[in-house]
């Protein structure tokens, strides 16, 4: 039998996922196949600034809401963003039928360079490289980066490679990480014309 090599239906990938723990209460809402809108509402500025490069850079329309415990720290309210963003953005893409699935970006921010690499695999795994030069970036905790993504990959089933290859900067290196990441993604989230209802894998699932 040949295989199905229709191209599957262009349509707004969805999703809306809340969270609510005795630390946090958090709502994620996105459409994949926006135009980059976001609304953020986390409690820590510098932590919104890089959701936001991750709807403009990734073309996600992407609205979240956090009220976490801030007067411990954020890590709570972070890792839990990540977590609930991971699940939001797997209920959206479904079997990943007719998706490129990898996707990778380098993204400079004057002197910081960082590059990305993703696989819609459903096996989560990070790997992380990041020296930053500071250890705070505003009311961000630079060590919470880490647990962002964490949080994403273990529920959102992806493999992500992060290299921040150079950068002076901790502004820079985490701006130049978010946007790459946020690159990767849009181009592994793509519609590949080729492969047409087919899902990305000899395996025949994801």
């Amino acid at each position: 039998m040949s295989p199905d090599t229709t191209a599957p239906a262009l349509s707004h990938r969805r999703a809306e996922v809340a969270r609510n723990t005795a630390e946090t209460q958090i709502r994620v809402g996105l459409d994949l196949d926006g135009t980059g809108v976001g609304k953020f509402a986390t409690g820590i500025g510098f932590f919104d600034h890089m959701l936001d490069q991750i709807a403009r850079h990734g073309l996600i329309d992407l609205d979240i809401e956090a009220k976490g415990d801030l007067h411990i720290d954020g890590h709570h309210t972070v890792e839990d963003i990540g977590i609930t963003l991971g699940q939001a953005v797997a209920k959206a893409v479904g079997d990943k039928r007719g998706l490129r699935r990898y996707g990778h970006a380098y993204v400079p921010l004057d002197e910081a360079l960082s590059r990305v690499v993703i696989d819609f695999s459903g096996r989560p795994g990070l790997h992380m490289r990041v020296d930053f030069k500071s250890g705070m970036i505003g009311a961000l905790d630079t060590q919470l980066v880490y647990e962002f993504f964490q949080g994403f990959v273990n529920h959102a089933g992806v493999s992500l490679h992060i290299d921040n290859l150079h950068g002076d900067n901790a502004h820079h290196q985490c701006e130049t990480i978010f946007k790459a990441f946020a690159r990767a993604m849009r181009m592994a989230l793509e519609v590949d014309p080729r492969m047409g209802n087919l899902i990305p894998s000899t395996k025949g699932s994801l």
